[in-house]
């Protein structure tokens, strides 16, 4: 096993760098509206006309991440400059958009301040800014360099905001050095933990993703490590806990939802070719065990006599390549597509 999975690090490191940049040239195919996926209890229609938004009127180029606020309206974030944000209702009705003229805008975080929902948004060109729910900067944290973090000249692009209990702060460097950066509620720089490795426990090859799980007896900061397929975990001042490994999962963040963990999959595998493969995505659950039990559009998840998961792949196409998933208030889904023709987000109706 040892061997296979260095096999693989080694493949997918060649990647890691293109795999941002990567261009797909088709869309799923429309016969996949309506078709059920997933497995057990968390089975889903797929809806590929949810959104009503006019791409004329409102282009996307990539829609990244996505959450609900407190009235049920959902977010949506973009790289499109023009579009940062689309505001949707549950039927798919667009609500209104706004933009802070992003074009790097890749992770969103919805925070309370004070009582206040507030949106976090991480650009991979380098800078970290909070806006109000109307589109209202509101503050922005120092540059790896400008907070001392880094030395002048180590690439800095963030992908994502992570919120502690305490208010802390704390920026997954996942485009670029591969650090995690600590911040306190006010934004004054508290350290850094990770940066490369393929191996080394506790330090990345793609720091993709992050939030705070509180599944547990204390609460432990989660990242995506979605070049080695696993999920990580850390106490809040940096020190590795442990990780699971998804087999052939190259995962997007990682979105908690009761006791669900799930993650869009943003690339799969082929059978004995352990290279990340374009099209190739679909979205994974796992229940409070961190077990998988559902991988809508993708194969049903298999495990050993020993408790080993194996390899996961994409079943259907429904998906090319899935950015991130959202869990409404009614336990449907919406699924973010990086690369995947300008397509505005799918919604998944929970059918079982």
């Amino acid at each position: 096993m040892l061997s296979t999975r260095r096999e693989f690090l080694a493949s997918a490191a060649l990647a890691t760098a293109a795999a941002p940049y990567l261009r797909a040239q088709s869309k799923t195919a429309p016969e996949f509206h309506g078709l059920v996926v997933g497995h057990g209890a968390h089975r889903y229609r797929v809806d590929r006309l949810w959104s009503q938004a006019d791409q004329a009127k409102t282009p996307v180029n990539n829609c990244h991440e996505m959450v609900q606020v407190r009235d049920g309206r959902l977010f949506l974030l973009t790289d499109h400059a023009k579009n940062n944000v689309l505001i949707y209702a549950k039927s798919g009705a667009l609500l209104g958009s706004w933009t802070l003229g992003l074009a790097g805008a890749h992770g969103l975080t919805l925070a309370v301040e004070n009582g206040r929902e507030v949106l976090w948004i991480a650009d991979t060109r380098g800078r970290v800014v909070q806006a109000s729910l109307e589109g209202e900067l509101l503050r922005e944290l120092p540059s790896a360099e400008a907070c001392g973090a880094y030395k002048p000249g180590e690439k800095y692009a963030p992908t994502e905001v992570a919120v502690g209990p305490d208010g802390r702060l704390y920026v997954a460097d996942g485009y670029g050095s591969q650090f995690i950066l600590r911040f306190d509620a006010a934004g004054r720089y508290l350290g850094k933990f990770g940066g490369k490795s393929e191996l080394q426990p506790g330090k990345f090859l793609q720091a993709h993703g992050l939030v705070f799980d509180f599944r547990g007896p204390a609460p432990l900061l989660l990242c995506t490590e979605r070049m080695r397929n696993e999920f990580q975990w850390f106490t809040p001042e940096g020190e590795f806990v442990k990780s699971v490994y998804l087999p052939g999962a190259f995962l997007s963040r990682p979105v908690l939802k009761g006791d669900l963990l799930m993650a869009g999959v943003c690339f799969g595998m082929v059978p004995h070719d352990f290279r990340p493969k374009m099209k190739r995505g679909f979205v994974t659950i796992l229940d409070r065990d961190n077990r998988v039990i559902s991988n809508p559009g993708g194969q049903a998840p298999r495990y050993t006599d020993a408790g080993e998961l194996l390899v996961m792949l994409q079943d259907q196409p429904v998906f090319l390549h899935g950015h991130d998933v959202c869990a409404d208030d009614e336990g449907n889904l919406y699924v973010c597509q990086w690369n995947a023709g300008k397509v505005h987000p799918y919604k998944l109706h929970r059918v079982g």
